[in-house]
Order: structure tokens, then sequence, then C-alpha cells
């Protein structure tokens, strides 16, 4: 039952307890923090908070980030109400699974580290609350003003940061008083096969998870309906006589809120069959977080996959009647990294695809509809892993006729059947090679910011344009080679299919990141300020991060160097895998 002056943090991001004790002097140690959720993962607010000393912390959903101006609060809109809580995680696994069996599958035979030695579980304790109860501690903070406009939310609160009360209140303090129960328990992943008929050791993977923080009616039942929609359609095909040439496997996983336990344990489990097998994951959480347009992420091999099967596709969109998937989501979210296309963004984490993708290194990606980020700025959406985020939520407000879910079925439906059933699998390695080149330009931009800096220590990205020159040229020859393949060899298709198929492995370092070894994949993994979002080179992004206030710049510097090497030999080495087979 810690007890001490309260402190707010606005989102309690890495670079809000910057502001906070360096520039304004305010120490958190032995405080308790209050910090608005949004903007980064729950858990990083939490390890943040921990690192400065923090002794409990105290998370709430600001009506700046969780309420729409112009909409009604649940039931008779789909805001948050002033008694709404998120629930959530605040596990940091960075990709362990389980925390007592990091790396190994929790299974009855298993390894157990004792509670003492789990990964990734706070040692201080933590409790969302709504906005109502936040104002009556805001309202009467004391302390310095916040500093900068961006640290005011939306209560009628002057948001002073602290420490401690002010006025009649100025002697209180916070008593926090959780009860948690932590114990070993079953969960159960349901796994449907349909065997291949061509090349059933050749896996595509749907899999999205079933449990929820109450009633789950967007998060994730909008997406489990899905996948039994998607399961219903296959299976009527399967009774006319069709299979698909690969294996398609349907997985529901448990306890993903938990910290993506299901799907990690199950990829532990099956890692070396995944390993030699896995041609693909496609994520299958919530269906909607608004009904604007489509949103996509994944890997740069299944860029022109998606474009292709939303051109084919007909778009829900008001306005759009006749007119493809492709072209209302062009319009409405054009890309800002690559032109004339739609947006697709890089895969984070927070969601059960990042066991195969950045640890495993199979392709994979998720599609959703979205809201319009231009007009509704919020996190997520209002009623997110609240109590409120029911079933007539989403047929009152979100999706009265289910077009959004069918759309979405459609798509990530039509995206296991390509990759289950294309003669060639639809990878395209000169997308790859596009990204890899706007990502190497990107990190080097950041590391201009630095110029005498990268001068004095002799820092060059020479390496690591040479390779990504490399690859672009022989990704370049393999699409010219696809296009005199002799499909009718089986044997010639099968390598260029495992070539396909074994790119993405290439990008796995064994060794993983620093301080990071569950994220291995080199040119993607989760932002480590923010598990949610994905940044691209994380080696080198992290290695620069906030390289300025390091004290020993000599060795931050050869840290840069360093992940600039290995980013450099990794793409060179995934190049190779693209030649001619002698």
């Amino acid at each position: 039952m810690p007890e001490g002056e309260l402190v707010y943090v606005n989102y309690a991001r890495t670079e809000d307890f910057f502001k906070l004790e360096r520039d304004m002097k305010i120490n958190c140690s032995g405080k308790i923090v209050i910090a608005r959720y949004g903007k980064v993962f729950r858990g990083n607010k939490v390890k943040n908070a921990q690192q400065a000393g923090a002794i409990g912390v105290i998370l709430y959903s600001d009506p700046a980030d969780y309420f729409a101006p112009g909409v009604e609060a649940y039931p008779d809109g789909w805001n948050l109400p002033g008694g709404g809580v998120q629930r959530g995680n605040v596990l940091n696994l960075n990709g362990a699974g389980d925390p007592l069996t990091p790396g190994y599958p929790a299974n009855e035979y298993a390894y157990r580290r004792a509670m003492s030695e789990a990964v990734g579980i706070p040692s201080i304790p933590v409790h969302p609350i709504g906005y109502n109860d936040a104002q009556k501690l805001l309202e009467n903070m004391g302390g310095l003003p916040p500093p900068e406009s961006s640290w005011k939310g939306g209560l009628n609160v002057p948001y002073n940061v602290g420490p401690g009360f002010a006025g009649n209140f100025s002697t209180q303090k916070i008593k926090m008083q959780i009860h948690s129960v932590s114990k070993v328990t079953a969960i159960y992943n349901v796994i449907g096969t349909l065997r291949g008929a061509v090349e059933p050791d050749r896996y595509v993977i749907l899999g999205g998870h079933r449990d929820s923080w109450v009633f789950g009616g967007i998060d994730p039942q909008s997406g489990a309906a899905v996948v039994h929609e998607i399961v219903r359609s296959f299976a009527t095909l399967k009774k006319k006589g069709w299979r698909p040439r690969r294996t398609v496997l349907f997985a529901s996983w448990d306890a993903e809120e938990f910290g993506l336990l299901g799907s990690t344990e199950w990829a532990e489990e099956n890692s070396r069959l995944l390993q030699e097998r896995g041609v693909a994951y496609i994520n299958a959480d919530s269906s909607i977080e608004g009904n604007y347009t489509l949103r996509v992420d994944c890997t740069p091999l299944m860029y022109s996959l998606v474009y292709n099967l939303t051109k084919e596709l007909q778009s829900p969109d008001e306005g759009f009647e006749g007119k493809s998937l492709y072209e209302s989501w062009y319009e409405k979210s054009p890309s800002y990294e690559f032109t004339d296309r739609p947006s697709i963004s890089k895969l984070g984490s927070g969601n059960d695809f990042e066991v195969f993708f950045q640890r495993l290194g199979i392709a994979a990606g998720r599609a959703r509809y979205t809201k319009n980020w231009d007009v509704y700025k919020f996190s997520s959406y209002p009623l997110y892993h609240s109590v409120y985020e029911t079933y007539e939520l989403v047929e009152k407000f979100y999706d009265p006729t289910f077009k959004y879910h069918a759309t979405v079925a459609q798509v990530r439906g039509g995206l296991v059947f390509e990759l289950a059933n294309s003669l060639v699998l639809p990878f395209d390695c000169r997308d790859y090679a596009v990204a890899l080149k706007s990502y190497a330009d990107t990190i080097y931009n950041i590391s201009m910011q630095h110029p005498e800096e990268m001068k004095t220590y002799g820092v060059s990205f020479d390496s690591l344009f040479s390779a990504v020159n490399n690859f672009t040229e022989i990704a370049s020859k393999f699409n010219e080679r696809l296009q005199d393949l002799d499909k009718s060899n089986p044997i010639l298709l099968r390598i260029v299919n495992d070539q396909l198929m074994f790119l993405e492995r290439a990008f796995i370092d064994p060794l993983g990141l620093p301080d990071r070894p569950f994220y291995r994949h080199i040119i993607y993994a989760p932002n480590s300020h923010n598990k949610y979002a994905g940044v691209s080179f994380p080696g080198i992004y992290d290695a620069l991060f906030d390289i300025e206030n390091k004290q020993d710049q000599s060795k931050a510097w050869e840290e840069v160097k360093k992940q600039i090497s290995i980013a450099a030999f990794t793409v060179q080495a995934a190049a190779g895998t693209l030649r001619e087979v002698a």
C-alpha cells in the first residue's frame, strides 16, 4: 500500500519524464504518478515511471483523448462516460510470452521461473480510473504549472504537475491499495487445419484472439466473427471438392490480453515447424476501430498483394458506389512515404502477429477499418477495453449493416486465399527494396541531426546504402527470372517459392536486438518507447535515441556504428538469398 505525493506526467512518455526531470527539476522518486492514457502503450508508461523511481501509477482516460466533440457518451453515443475505465495489461515482455517461461513453451513439463524473476512484471502497483475521478485528484494539484500547452487535456483543471496538492489539501497524500492475484492457470488455443492438396508442408495461418476485457464488442469479437465467416467460406469451398494448394491453419488464441500469451506459447512450441514451413501469418483481431477507411499494416512483401486484392473488391464507403476499395482507401489515406498508392503502416506489436513476424521472420499482415485520423486524433477508439464495449455499440454506432465487417472479411479472407492457393507466392521483393531505401534515407537523416559528432566519431552509412543498392539490383533480377519461370517444373517452382518464403527469415538476427533478445527482425521492431508503433532499422534507431544526452559520447556513437554494421550485413545477406541458385 504505497503512500506518497502525486505528480502529473502528461502521457508518461520517455520525453515527458525528460521534460519533468531535466527541465523542471522535479524528481519522481518516492512519488505516485498520474498520467493520461494514449500516445504510447500503457506498459511503457509504467516502465518509465518505475525507472524514474515512482512507487505507484494511476492511469486515466482524459476527455481530450477519449471524447470526440459533438458525440454523446455511451449509451447515447460512442464516447467514454466519466466513469468509464480502460483496462489492459502493463507488462513489458518484449516478445517473451509467458513471463515465467521466456523463450520456451509453457507446457506441463516447463521449467518456470520464480515470480520474483518473472519477465516484464512491474514492481509497483498500477490502477486505472475514469476522468470523473481524475478530475477530483487533478483539480487540487499544486506545484508548477504544465510546461507546455500539450500537457493540458480536456478537464476543467489547471493540470499543475505537483508534486502534491495545494491549499487546504497541501498535507494530503495519495494511498494506493491494490489487490491483484497472480497464478499459473491453463489457457486454450483452438486450431483448425485445412490440409493443402499440393504443398501440405507449407502453412498459411489466419489467427485472432477470443479473450476480452469484459464484453469485447469490438476487441476482439468483431475480429473473431470475421474468422468464423472466413472459416465458413473455406468450408463451403471444401464441400464442393476444393482444397487450397497449401495448408491453411485457422487459430483462435487465448490470453492475448494478458500479453499475447496464447499465440506466443503456441509459436514457441511449434517454432521448428514454423521456421521451416511458415509462409505467412494474417492477423484477425478487431475488424473495426472506426468506419472511415481501410487500414493495413504489413511486410513490404505483401504490398502488391494487398493493392491488387483491394482493386478487385468493392468499396463499402458512402460516395464510392461502384468504385473499388482501393480507390476509396487511396483517396482517404494516401501514402506520404510512397507516391500514388494508399498508406500501409509498419508492423509494431501489441497483437498476435508479434511472435511470427518479429521473432520467427514469417511474413505477416493485418487489416481493419479505421477512423479519420485527421478529425479524430484520439488514441484507438473512446470505449476501448471498457465495460461499454458491447455488441450494441457496434450495431448502433459503428457498423449497423455490418458492411465494414464484410469488407474486412473479404480482405483478410482474400489474403489467405491468395497466399494459400497461388502457384507462385504473391510476394514482391522489389517492394521490400523500395522500402529499405526509404528507411535507410530516414535513419540517415536522423543521424545527420548531429553532423559534428558523425564527423568526429567517423560514422558512415556507406555500407548500408551499398547493401540496399545491391538488394535492389538482385531483387529486380529475381523478378525478371520469375517472368520466365517454367511453372510446370515443380522443382523450379519450389525453389523460387522457398526463396520468397524465406526472404523475411533472412532479416532475422538470432542474437536479437540490444536488450531485446526476442525481437530479432533487423528491419522492423516495436518502438522501445511505444510498443504499439513500429520503427525501421530499430537497432540504429535506438542507438540514436536521445544520443546527445548520453554520458559517454564515444561509446554511444560506437554503438551506432555497430548497429549500422549489423544492418548492412543483414540486408546484404538477405539479398544473397534471392540470387539465382547455381
